[in-house]
């Protein structure tokens, strides 16, 4: 059969348009219940629509029309509506997930901030603690230097304040110029100034030191380092030498007999003869 044309159609917009199943639905509901009011009616109006070439018999109102599009309007604006709501819910969602980002970097600066701070601290503290560490060397390192200064004097002072023993006249000696002639020669003025030790105990003693060069010295020992090497036969440093120098005898470190006179006169102050070392003195 030939549906009724209804009015307004062509106004419909392209929402009313998406809506158009649902509104189907309810059209033919319109029509139906047309139909039945049309068949129940007077037979003037099924002779007015046979009249007019409708075979069907049915006819729809004015009323009817606009109920039928007040419907379909009212469909398309819950369309409209419900696509603003999803489009709220989407933008909210985009915004709290900008949110969370923004926070995620901001907890990541502040990390990286206090791993910075606290490698710098460290770093810090560990500069302080060598600094400390090193002030402490340098002062422990005053401390023994100005101890060994002080009991050099000291036994200095003893060597000077021994009895020194009358020498007796004596014919004069020649010593030959090498180590048997320097180990004699110093052990006859050892004897004048009451310093013990033997030649045996020199001997031993120049062998281990300098293996008898009177011109050997050590750059390479904590002496050597402290700017005061060891020299001469017996390894003597300046300090010493000049402490316990034996009267009668050069004031050169490098002269055989000074450097064995000086070297055994601090041997007997602090180890009773050069016969007692053994080792580095």
């Amino acid at each position: 059969m030939q549906l009724p044309t209804i009015p307004k159609i062509g106004r419909l917009t392209k929402t009313h348009k998406i809506t158009a199943a649902g509104a189907a639905a309810a059209a033919a509901v319109v029509l139906a219940v047309t139909g039945l009011q049309a068949t129940g009616g007077t037979a003037s109006a099924s002779a007015s629509a046979a009249a007019v070439g409708d075979p069907t018999g049915f006819q729809v109102t004015a009323e009817q029309q606009a109920k039928s599009v007040n419907s379909i309007d009212a469909q398309a604006g819950v369309a409209k509506q419900r696509a603003v709501t999803e489009a709220a819910a989407k933008k909210k969602a985009a915004e709290e997930a900008a949110k969370k980002k923004a926070a995620a970097e901001a907890a990541a600066k502040k990390k990286a901030a206090q791993e910075a701070a606290a490698k710098k601290k460290a770093a810090a503290d560990a500069a302080a603690k060598k600094a400390a560490a090193e002030a402490a060397a340098k002062k422990k390192a005053a401390a023994d230097a100005a101890a060994q200064r002080a009991k050099d004097k000291a036994a200095a002072n003893r060597s000077t304040t021994r009895t020194a023993v009358q020498s007796t006249p004596q014919t004069t000696t020649t010593y030959s110029n090498d180590l048997d002639g320097w180990i004699k020669q110093s052990l006859a003025i050892m004897a004048q100034h009451g310093i013990p030790g033997s030649y045996d105990g020199i001997y031993r003693n120049i062998m281990r030191e300098s293996s008898g060069n009177p011109q050997a010295i050590n750059l390479y020992d904590s002496n050597a380092a402290a700017g005061i090497p060891s020299k001469g036969l017996l390894q003597v440093i300046d300090p010493t030498f000049q402490a316990y120098h034996v009267d009668g005898t050069s004031w050169d470190i490098y002269d055989p007999v000074a450097n064995i006179t000086a070297a055994c006169n601090y041997a007997a102050a602090n180890y009773g003869s050069m016969d007692n070392v053994d080792s580095a003195y």
